[in-house]
């Protein structure tokens, strides 16, 4: 038998469309007997890292690996770990994912903490949210529950609506979606949109256009209304993000996915008129065969009244997390084999921007590099092929970047990212800059020749 190859959970870009359909079927094996796998995982301990607080994800992940006969160890509070001693998170995986455990699962308040934990770990990890990055796990389990209800993900019409700027879940959510081809309606909180390096992954890597969405009455939710926007796949790819292409009426909404105020990442805006879905809302038209979902944990925005709608499933939700997570883990730790393909990742210029005090710096501040990752990572970012100028993505929060400036990393000679000695450099000698100023600050100048 060829060797398991490790495989992390980290973006929802880790597992191709085709894995993600095959895992829902296996999902729906586990589910029609819960109690019959407790074989599957014997002698497997999962370590679920969680240095934020959580409910659902935490129990859930828990709950698979004992169904599938595995144990569990746990970090609940980061408070009581070494962390609050200043260990690195670098540290607390190649420990813990030592003899400790097979499989880490790992929330963290900061954007790319993930990716981190990947890279130093050496059994397979899971992303169970990083900062405002992405939460994988949470995606899979909401495209399950569209596609249980629904029976299909390609076509639908689906509106997110609240906060669409820090909720990590909309973001996965958001590029699981344009991969399968639904069509997401906008609809956040004045101020809580979603962030542009969000809408131009969409317009790049899915070829997503936007249009201005004219929707119903929908009582509740008519201060997200002004700002709606229809996003679609099916657009020609070359138009620009934004492109005036007229108002686009949305007679039928298939779901209405709310998400609260993340309040743990923001300061003092106020949310006082946030938008509140109630049997009203439900009553309009276009929801008649909505299906509302929700990541919980809710606050204030879905009535108690709606809990008994027969199209409210956010509980429903929550249920199918467990089943859809014993197939991730057990696909993860070479329990389960598929027989879809792996996705093609983005390639990897290899020293790019690494060398000692030069090159970018990621500018996203919640960045772990630029938190505890200063002390011991190195500046890595990808190259996205094909763009110019140069757009470089952050190897761990995917935060992107355009370099106008290139440098020689021996003769700290600097050039246009356009010039023709650019192409002369190797790749492992090349330090990308934003600006002129910052690669003179990191000691690179232009050639006197």
């Amino acid at each position: 038998m060829a060797e398991h190859v490790k495989r992390d959970l980290v973006s929802i870009e880790d597992l191709s469309s085709a894995e993600i359909l095959e895992l829902f079927h296996h999902a729906d094996e586990f589910r029609a007997n819960l109690h019959a796998w407790s074989d599957l995982c014997r002698g497997t301990i999962m370590a679920t890292l969680f240095f934020e607080p959580s409910t659902r994800t935490r129990l859930s992940f828990e709950s698979a690996m004992l169904r599938l006969g595995g144990g569990v160890i746990t970090a609940a509070d980061g408070e009581s770990t070494s962390r609050a001693k200043g260990e690195s998170l670098a540290d607390t995986v190649r420990v813990v994912g030592g003899s400790y455990a097979d499989i880490l699962v790992v929330r963290h308040p900061e954007d790319g903490a993930a990716r981190v934990a990947a890279r130093y770990a050496s059994v397979p990890v899971i992303n169970g949210g990083d900062g405002a990055h992405e939460h994988p796990t949470q995606t899979l389990c909401d495209l399950y529950t569209l596609w249980k209800e629904k029976g299909r993900l390609e076509g639908l019409e689906v509106v997110l609506c609240g906060d669409l700027r820090y909720s990590r879940t909309i973001h996965s959510f958001c590029y699981a979606l344009a991969r399968f081809g639904a069509n997401i309606v906008t609809m956040p909180y004045p101020g809580f949109e979603l962030p542009d390096y969000v809408l131009q992954r969409l317009r790049r890597d899915f070829g997503v256009s936007a249009a201005t969405a004219a929707m119903g009455d929908l009582p509740g939710l008519a201060g997200s209304a002004n700002s709606a926007a229809y996003l679609t796949a099916h657009k020609p790819h070359q138009l620009a993000l934004f492109t005036k292409l007229g108002n686009v009426e949305v007679s039928h909404i298939d779901a209405i996915y709310m998400t609260r105020a993340q309040r743990e990442r923001h300061e003092g805006q106020d949310t006082s008129d946030y938008p509140r879905l109630t049997r009203s809302t439900m009553g309009a038209a276009a929801a008649k065969d909505a299906r509302v979902m929700h990541p919980l944990p809710r606050v204030d925005e879905i009535d108690y009244d709606l809990d008994d709608d027969p199209r409210s499933v956010y509980f429903r939700q929550a249920e199918l997390g467990v089943p859809m997570r014993m197939a991730l883990m057990a696909f993860v730790l070479g329990k389960i084999q598929l027989r879809a393909e792996r996705p093609e990742l983005l390639s990897v210029m290899p020293g790019d921007a690494r060398s000692s005090g030069g090159g970018l710096r990621c500018r996203n501040e919640r960045c772990i590099t630029n938190s505890e990752g200063v002390r011991y990572l190195e500046r890595d970012f990808r190259v996205r092929p094909g763009v110019t100028p140069p757009v470089l993505s952050c190897a761990y929060c995917e935060r992107e970047i355009e370099a106008h400036f290139v440098g020689h990393v021996q003769s700290r000679i600097l050039h246009r990212y356009n010039a023709a000695e650019v192409r002369r450099i190797k790749p492992e000698n090349r330090v990308y800059f934003e600006t002129e100023d910052q690669a003179r600050a990191a000691g690179f100048a232009w050639s006197n020749g």
